[in-house]
């Protein structure tokens, strides 16, 4: 019975995420999922690309268990935010990522879902994106592409962050790519976001964006 509960809520929920496709694509809005564990840097990561994409209206689409602490710190810089709070569930459905999407109202525009900080349960739901993002940080472990493969595998981009750490815990870049590469053939960039230092692979990450927010804005 569980099973069939479960394989009903999905179809639903693909349903939604292929009107929330429509939506977006009739707004010209690259919408991009970005997963990620607690702690990988994703807001972080927002706030960086955004700087790089001066002459693109950025919007975020936060999700956590609770509080609005990220949304309020993307306002500071600008950036239209709305705020989902999942009150204990583990990732973010089609359903709210509309009314998040209705919330910020933009057009012409990147707009980012930032996932409830998981590697598990975001890779099963759809949500109507463009590009699926996966932060996955140093101090993680190289590991965790062998792991986590569903994540993995699900990602069309994967960004490496908090590289400056890599010597400190001994990070080994050939066994996380090799792991990668076996589930996946997403681009992978590296990046450091240390504060007070510039911001290394950020440019890279934010050129790949945009060009595939390009791609949306002239169809």
């Amino acid at each position: 019975m569980e099973v069939i509960v479960m394989k009903e809520l999905l179809e639903a929920n693909e349903k939604i995420a292929e009107e929330n496709r429509k939506y977006f694509a009739s707004r010209h809005i690259l919408a991009v999922n970005l997963m990620g564990a607690p702690g990988s840097g994703k807001t972080t990561l927002i706030s960086a690309v955004a700087k790089e994409l001066k002459n693109i209206k950025i919007g975020v689409i936060e999700g956590d268990i609770a509080s609005s602490i990220d949304a309020e710190r993307m306002e500071t810089q600008g950036i239209r935010s709305s705020q989902i709070n999942t009150c204990g569930e583990c990732h973010l459905d089609a359903r709210v990522i509309r009314q998040g999407a209705d919330q910020i109202d933009m057009e012409n525009a990147i707009v980012f879902i930032e996932n409830v900080g998981n590697l598990i349960c975001p890779a099963e739901f759809d949500l109507g994106e463009n590009i699926r993002l996966l932060a996955a940080s140093v101090p993680e472990g190289d590991d965790k592409p062998y792991k986590y493969v569903p994540m993995f595998s699900y990602a069309d981009v994967v960004a490496l962050t908090k590289c400056d750490l890599k010597q400190a815990v001994g990070f080994d870049i050939s066994f996380f790519e090799k792991g990668l590469r076996a589930v996946s053939q997403a681009p992978l960039f590296e990046l450091s976001l240390r504060k007070g230092e510039k911001a290394e692979g950020v440019a890279e990450l934010a050129a790949f964006l945009r060009k595939k927010y390009e791609e949306i804005a002239g169809a």
